[in-house]
């Protein structure tokens, strides 16, 4: 009797301790696991395919990092505006934004030459060019300013749109285009035969309603995601910039991350830049769609003469320093 007893309580003691051993490997774990969570501004809506990539590359970031990491995507300005998110970014407040590539440029004017007209063929060719590493030397300048470029993702090609065709350069005098902030694309307009405005994307859609502009330029997407077809019914296909849209992280944040974080992180990056390019042009054929049933027309358009009138420009930006012209000929060496 004795020996049953002792056996049972031999027997009930292992189990206790089982499960404390249990429990004590399941705390274990999860004191392993502290997930940083990454607040990224982003100005566009949930609905754009840079959007959709990002939420791609949080899945793969956290699983990859065994949970160390994912991202807390602000849709619409929320945080505020490309130049605000910037700062916030450079100050550490956020640890990434979705910028164009002239905000950057304000920090760096040697960032002009990925931005102007007609550098790149085609988004084939500027894929190319976002897969390489010709603008790393560019991309690293930033450092000392609190952020660094980490990659670009395309926001396909950008054309004008407003209340009728523009197919020549005089079609274009006397109309007044919202552009970005940038000295650069204020010139590219006038250069083109237009009136460059700067403003927020924002605004164009009252400016436009209120005669402040007479249209924008933009790609068909957010062309479609503002609904700026409802007052400029006419989007002509001069295909003049495919700015780059660019990838800003903190500096602090991005290097203190582990070796082998730090190499995931940038691996899924490039396969996510990559993939947005996909994901851009299917939303592109969407988006078409849609406009086309609300009125819109799609103006195919002869570029060469808009090509000549920005020559001049094309010289000035790539002539700057020596690092713009290194990057512009290694980009048009790609072309082929």
């Amino acid at each position: 009797m004795k020996k049953i007893l002792v056996l049972g309580s031999l027997i009930l003691m292992g189990m206790f301790t089982g499960c404390s051993d249990d429990k004590k490997e399941e705390k274990s774990e999860t004191a392993k696991v502290k997930t940083q969570v990454l607040k990224v501004a982003f100005n566009q809506s949930e609905k754009h395919p840079q959007y959709k990539a990002l939420e791609e590359f949080s899945k793969e970031l956290e699983t990859q990092t065994n949970g160390a990491y994912k991202l807390e995507i602000s849709p619409n300005e929320l945080l505020g505006d490309q130049r605000a998110t910037a700062e916030l970014v450079q100050n550490g407040v956020i640890q990434m934004s979705i910028v164009g590539n002239p905000v950057v440029e304000s920090f760096n004017k040697d960032f002009a030459v990925i931005g102007l007209p007609y550098l790149y063929d085609s988004l084939e060719h500027q894929k190319k060019v976002f897969l390489s590493d010709v603008l790393d030397p560019l991309f690293k300048s930033t450092t000392s300013s609190g952020f660094e470029v980490i990659g670009a993702f395309t926001a396909g090609a950008r054309c004008l749109y407003t209340n009728k065709p523009m197919t020549q350069p005089s079609d274009l005098k006397g109309y007044k285009f919202r552009v970005m902030q940038s000295d650069t694309m204020k010139k590219m307009v006038d250069y083109m035969g237009g009136v460059g405005t700067p403003m927020g994307q924002g605004e164009v859609y009252t400016a436009v309603q209120q005669g402040v502009i007479e249209g924008g330029e933009n790609n068909e997407v957010t062309y479609v995601d503002l609904k700026h077809y409802e007052i400029a019914p006419y989007f002509s296909y001069t295909n003049h910039l495919m700015v780059p849209d660019l990838i800003i992280v903190n500096e602090k944040f991005y290097n203190g991350m582990t070796p082998e974080n730090k190499k995931i992180f940038d691996d899924l990056m490039k396969k996510t830049i990559e993939k947005e390019f996909e994901v851009w042009s299917e939303n592109v054929e969407i988006a078409k769609k849609i406009a086309i049933e609300n009125g819109a027309q799609f103006i195919e358009v002869d570029i060469k003469p808009f090509q000549e009138r920005v020559k001049p420009l094309q010289d000035e930006v790539a002539n700057i320093s020596d690092m713009t012209k290194k990057i512009y000929t290694d980009v048009r060496a790609l072309a082929n």
